[in-house]
């Protein structure tokens, strides 16, 4: 089956890596377009689902170099603004595991200035689902039109979102509060156990999804790096082992399990509602084929989710 349109809304933000300098007074950055709802749009792009971005784009250098990498993945713009505001910075440093530590410089950017009016104009009669997330859904005056956005999709898609806690942008404490309302709006919640801890220190992560269920999230997957995946469906669990990989860093590897999850739930057809036909074995289905988007997106530097045909050939390889 042929999955159908997928919206995502969210921030570009440009990622800036430290490298060696070529003298010791000197910083070099090597900038990558990034961004936790931007990656999930590429990474369901090249995996062959129509995705369309909903992002205002600044008319800056950074701005330019999303449009472009955007583009050259099939996402779909026809529905970003053309900002005036410049572009997100965050400047990241990896420790000896590949884990990014980010310093955000994200003062007035254009990805927080969303009005009523520009997401007004935006017609889903074609969206299976939408999804959101990151700052999007904290950073202000933005994340209240966000909200009342997705109050009004909920109707006709099917909601997913991820907080992915960025504390040294936003308080924790700003997440924890909404985190309820966004419950109760979304049928998919994807969140890494660094989230959860974030969110509800010292909590089990069956106690987490049992008090997001409550809050009204039908389907909880909480992601534990090389722990593999927890899933919860209603309180029905399930727990998908992460696939053996070379981690050159994990940047945007969260964003790809969410695309790849999502996909497989795309491709069967089980998106465009309340996930009614949704049964456990088809979540840990969808989480094995996302912990492998995952994995390849781990493999190599920066946010650069796997090409459909990538996956193709690692099926082949493990004699699948």
């Amino acid at each position: 089956m042929s999955p159908r349109q997928i919206t995502v809304l969210g921030e570009c933000v440009a990622d800036a890596f430290a490298e060696p300098a070529s003298a010791a007074n000197e910083l070099a950055l090597r900038v990558l377009p990034g961004g936790g709802p931007a990656n999930t749009a590429v990474a369901l792009a090249r995996l062959g689902t129509p995705a369309r971005f909903l992002a205002r784009l600044s008319g800056d250098v950074f701005g330019r170099l999303f449009r472009a990498h955007l583009e050259a993945s099939g996402v779909d713009l026809s529905s970003a603004v053309q900002a005036a505001e410049p572009s997100t910075l965050a400047v990241a440093e990896l420790d000896a595991d590949g884990q990014a530590a980010f310093s955000f410089h994200a003062q007035n950017t254009a990805d927080w200035q969303w009005t009523a009016g520009e997401l007004a104009r935006v017609d889903l009669a074609e969206a299976a689902c939408v999804h959101t997330g990151s700052l999007a859904l904290v950073q202000q005056p933005g994340a209240a039109v966000v909200e009342d956005f997705l109050a009004a999709a909920a109707p006709r898609a099917t909601i997913s979102i991820d907080p992915n806690v960025r504390p040294l942008l936003v308080h924790p404490e700003v997440y924890r509060a909404r985190l309820a309302h966004w419950c109760a709006l979304a049928d998919v919640l994807r969140l890494s156990e660094d989230d959860l801890e974030l969110l509800l220190p010292g909590t089990p992560p069956e106690q987490a999804c049992d008090i997001w269920h409550a809050a009204g999230a039908r389907l909880v997957v909480i992601t534990r790096g090389a722990g593999g995946a927890l899933a919860s469906l209603d309180g029905e669990r399930t727990q998908v082992p992460a696939v053996s990989t070379t981690v050159v860093d994990t940047v945007g590897a969260g964003d790809s399990f969410t695309a790849g999850l999502l996909h497989h739930l795309g491709v069967r057809g089980l998106l465009g509602g309340r996930l009614t036909e949704l049964r456990i074995g088809d979540v840990a289905e969808a989480c094995r084929f996302a912990t492998q988007v995952a994995g390849l997106t781990c493999s190599v530097a920066g946010p650069n989710p796997p090409w459909r045909s990538q996956l193709a050939q690692l099926t082949t390889a493990d004699g699948a």
